[in-house]
């Protein structure tokens, strides 16, 4: 992958980049929606990747090119607010950057995105990420992974005009093999989980439905503004200080309460899912998949049929859990499995989307890996 997008640098602009950084996707292990109410979330990177070819200019000249898009874009270190589609998330990481006083280059980049777009699976993250850390690089100067994670979410928010939490950013850059992130998105505090795939004789399939989704569309939007309302009615500055028995003994409208009910049952579903790792419980795990694909189907209305009849699908393999993972309205199924049961779930989530005339789906190995780095 690297060779490809050196090759592809080359061959446009004429000389070597000054390096290659990379950074992966995501797969939300388990909670959903929780992280703009101030929860606890728990991500890990997967093996698929974005890569950047960059090298710096002597002019204020930003150009990006993608081996995924045939529109070049071309702009200036003053203009780079103005961007717009695929390049949005790219030139919006570079604004942010320099709204953060760090002294961006001009600079050509090529862009290699190897995770699937509209899947849940964080393309949009992976490639703030790469972008963010060849412009550091760049500029010689040095982030901490919270305000590179920052200038990703800030391009999301203020370009492209999704109001996504920094849950993705924060995977991408932190992800270890091994390991899931437990991130806690009120005080940013970040803890390393043991996944316990090897010993347990367990794999995650991350299964594409191929029903494509918009974070931007607004119903992430109407999302956030629920649980702000909800969160005001309880009076409670967010939905993570509230209680499942305070959401159930207010007066709150029926879609206000099972919007809160999600989240409050999520973030505890987070805090069993840790200790049920620790203790190597998979089944136990299982159980919590489970029971979040529910509340994310019933209560917080993220879900849509393809996506509900993969999991039953999977569950109907042997799959120990599954739920639906990302924002939601499509995307991906997350599954943890046997082992020696994996060909058998993949199979029979093929055969029920035959069936049911609905896309083929794609499936890829949730193994964690390490996070965003310089490959070259």
């Amino acid at each position: 992958m690297t060779d490809r997008v050196v090759e592809a640098f080359e061959d446009t602009v004429g000389r070597a980049p000054d390096g290659v950084w990379s950074a992966p996707g995501r797969v939300n292990l388990i909670g959903e929606h929780i992280d703009y109410n101030d929860g606890h979330v728990l991500p890990l990177a997967i093996d698929l990747h974005t890569s950047v070819a960059a090298g710096r200019r002597n002019d204020d000249q930003v150009r990006c090119w993608s081996l995924q898009d045939e529109q070049p874009v071309t702009t200036s270190l003053r203009e780079l607010r103005s961007a717009t589609g695929w390049s949005a998330y790219l030139l919006g990481t570079l604004w942010a950057l320099r709204e953060m006083d760090v002294d961006v280059p001009g600079m050509d980049v090529f862009v290699d995105g190897r995770v699937p777009l509209g899947s849940g699976l964080s393309s949009s993250a992976a490639l703030e990420c790469a972008t963010a850390l060849a412009a550091v690089d760049l500029a010689g100067v040095s982030l901490d992974l919270i305000s590179l994670a920052k200038a990703g979410q800030r391009a999301e928010h203020d370009l492209v005009g999704a109001p996504v939490g920094l849950m993705d950013q924060v995977a991408s850059l932190a992800g270890e093999a091994g390991r899931a992130v437990l991130f806690d998105c009120r005080s940013l505090e970040i803890d390393l989980v043991p996944l316990p795939l090897d010993e347990t004789g367990s794999s995650l399939v991350v299964i594409d439905t191929k029903v494509q989704h918009d974070l931007a569309d607004g119903a992430y939007g109407d999302r956030r503004r629920e649980c702000a309302a909800a969160a005001a009615a309880l009076g409670v500055p967010s939905l993570r200080d509230a209680t499942l028995e305070s959401v159930l003994a207010a007066d709150l409208p029926d879609l206000l309460r099972r919007r809160a009910r999600h989240v409050v049952t999520e973030e505890q579903r987070v805090v069993d899912t840790v200790r049920l790792l620790a203790a190597h419980d998979m089944p136990g795990v299982g159980e919590q998949l489970v029971a979040s694909h529910e509340s994310l189907r019933d209560d917080y209305e993220v879900s849509v049929p393809e996506v509900d009849g993969t999991v039953e699908a999977a569950l109907d393999a042997g799959a120990l859990g599954a739920r639906i993972t990302g924002g939601g309205f499509g995307g991906c199924v997350v599954a943890l499995v046997d082992r020696d049961h994996a060909n058998d779930v993949i199979e029979t989530v093929a055969e029920r989307a035959a069936r049911e005339g609905w896309p083929e789906p794609s499936t890829y190995d949730g193994a964690p890996v390490g996070g965003a780095h310089r490959e070259h």
